[in-house]
Order: C-alpha cells, then structure tokens, then sequence
C-alpha cells in the first residue's frame, strides 16, 4: 500500500496561477495524496479558486504572515509521512512523487530526495490563461518545490525561520545540511519554475540581503560548533545519482 504523500503549497494573492499548480498535483501518477492550500492573506480573488477544488484540498486562511509561517501551519496539518512544497506559481512534471518516493523506499537512510529545476518564462496570455516557454535547461536547485522529504526530517532541522521573508527555503537547506542529513538529488526536471512579473524573486536588493543574512547565520553556526572555525559543507554534487533510477 502507497504511504500518504501530504503536499503543502502556501500562497499570497496567487488567483492567476494557484489552479494550475493545483491541478498538477492532481495529475500525478501517484496516490494517496493530501494537499493542503494555505492562504496567507490574500486580498485577490484566491479563497474562489481554491474554492473550485474544494473537493480535492484542505483550505485554510491566515491574516498575512510570510511564506515561513504558511509553511510551517501546513506541516503542522500534514497528515502523510513524506512532504512536499509547490509554489503557487509552479507546476510539477506528472511523475515526480512516484518517482521520489520510490528512492525514499529503496535508500531508507535518506531523508530528502531533489531533482532538477526547469525555469520557463512568461511569453504572453491566450484568452487570460498565462503562457510559458523554456528559457533555461534543467539545473540542480536546492528549492523546495523541487524535494521529497520525510516527515520526520522536521523533528531534526526544525521549521522554517519565520524571520526570513526570503530564503527561509534556503536557510532551511543550509541548517540540514550542517546537520549532515542524508540527500539523493537527480538529474530528472520535476519543477517547473515559471517566472512572471510577480515573482518575489523579482526584488534583488531584497533577496540578496537575506541571502547575505543566511549565509552569516550558518558561518555563526559553525564557527560556533567548531572553536571559531566554519568547516565547509560538503559540495552538493556528492549527492548525486544517475537519472531515471526507477
């Protein structure tokens, strides 16, 4: 019997693209699955798309708190054993959770499981429905809505940090792998980033400053557990494994 697979997708003012990130969790080859929407203040018109899916999604709404905080409510909620992160503006490739959470099974030491990052761009609408082309081949990412995680990973690193507006996702990343927790990443795209005009992404005074606050904060960390020394971590391509092991 297939374990639960609880998928948490946060959103803020998202009503132009949460219905396809939804339906792409629906279309996955793989079953059972819990999805939980959280909405974190939106003041568009997201609560009556989420409604259409009323069905198939837990939806809950919070007054505006970050991503950080969405995040750690829907894990709170999640019922499954594994964990996975979609943005409300991405979509996944229709095999990505069986093909993960068949190497979850088969490397039972290995607490997350990545794979590859596709960027497409917004290149225009047709009767209001967003159009996207690639601009970019895969690539590695350490992005959430790239992963497959054991639940139990969170008991460990711990939640996401609520003071990080930006590069929580990161930042969480960071503090696991000082940890030394066990990853499997793999060539195969299973995220599909579209960047559009509304990507958080978009503000780089702002992403650069967290992403500089990050990375102190995890030299602090280990400068701290090792006498003033901040051992580097290990390179990311150790983690590797061929594609299409399934």
């Amino acid at each position: 019997m297939n374990q639960l697979i609880s998928v948490i997708i946060p959103v803020y003012n998202g009503e132009r693209y949460l219905a396809e990130a939804i339906e792409s969790i629906l279309a996955q080859n793989y079953h059972p699955i819990e999805i939980i929407v959280i909405d974190d203040g939106s003041t568009d018109n997201t609560a009556q798309v989420a409604s259409h899916f009323d069905n198939h999604i837990n939806y809950i709404y919070q007054p505006h708190q970050g991503a950080p905080s969405a995040r750690n409510v829907g894990l709170k909620m999640a019922a499954g054993n594994a964990i996975a992160f979609l943005d409300a503006d991405d979509i996944w490739s229709k095999t990505k959770l069986a093909f993960q959470i068949n190497l979850l099974d088969r490397n039972p030491l290995v607490d997350i499981v990545l794979g590859y990052q596709q960027t497409i761009h917004l290149s225009s609408f047709i009767e209001g429905k967003p159009q996207f082309e690639n601009y970019s081949t895969a690539e590695m990412a350490l992005q959430l809505g790239t992963a497959l995680f054991r639940k139990s990973v969170f008991d460990r690193v711990g939640l996401f940090d609520r003071d990080f507006h930006y590069s929580d996702d990161w930042d969480w990343f960071m503090r696991a792998r000082e940890l030394g927790i066990s990853m499997i990443i793999h060539p195969d795209p299973v995220l599909f980033y579209r960047r559009h005009d509304r990507n958080i992404t978009n503000q780089k005074e702002l992403n650069d400053s967290y992403t500089f606050k990050m990375l102190k904060k995890s030299i602090d960390r280990r400068r701290q557990q090792n006498h003033g020394v901040a051992i580097s971590l290990p390179q990311l391509s150790n983690f590797q494994v061929e594609a299409n092991q399934n």
